[in-house]
């Protein structure tokens, strides 16, 4: 399957980006790209230097849903540079029944907040950790997938 293109609303942090009911109607300015690997990892990357609303993640979360075509499958959620996620759009991402395991992978503490904030309201059933190396977190995703 290729790759899917979603939209993204750009954002310069604005006064209500941690406001989790301000659903911003913008035009699109950044994608949001959900892909599956040759190794059978579904990879989303978020844009950076955006607010990620509950709109594209949903996009976003059914894209996924269609690479799994009923099997559940690792994700690698890359989260570099995203200056928020709102609510909404946490519980999207973290209520998947398709999921397998699930990589965050940053380079910055920021990148690590927001990690930890999307990882607090994940299933306990789905396996979840941060990484700074894509190496690792592939890694880690195989051996997890593996004991699904």
């Amino acid at each position: 399957m290729s790759a899917q293109t979603l939209p993204a609303r750009d954002s310069r942090l604005p006064d209500d980006a941690l406001d989790a009911s301000s659903e911003d109607t913008t035009a699109p300015a950044a994608q949001i790209t959900v892909d599956l690997a040759a190794d059978g990892i579904v990879e989303v990357t978020l844009p950076p230097n955006t607010v990620v609303r509950s709109r594209e993640a949903q996009a976003a979360a059914a894209a996924v849903r269609a690479f799994a075509d009923g099997r559940r499958l690792p994700l690698l959620l890359t989260v570099t540079g995203v200056l928020s996620v709102t609510n909404d759009a946490r519980l999207t991402y973290t209520n998947s029944v398709v999921v397998s395991a699930c990589a965050l992978l940053g380079e910055s503490p920021v990148d690590r907040v927001i990690a930890h904030y999307l990882l607090r309201a994940r299933s306990d059933s789905v396996p979840a950790r941060f990484f700074t190396s894509e190496a690792e977190a592939r890694e880690w995703l195989r051996e997890h997938h593996r004991e699904s």
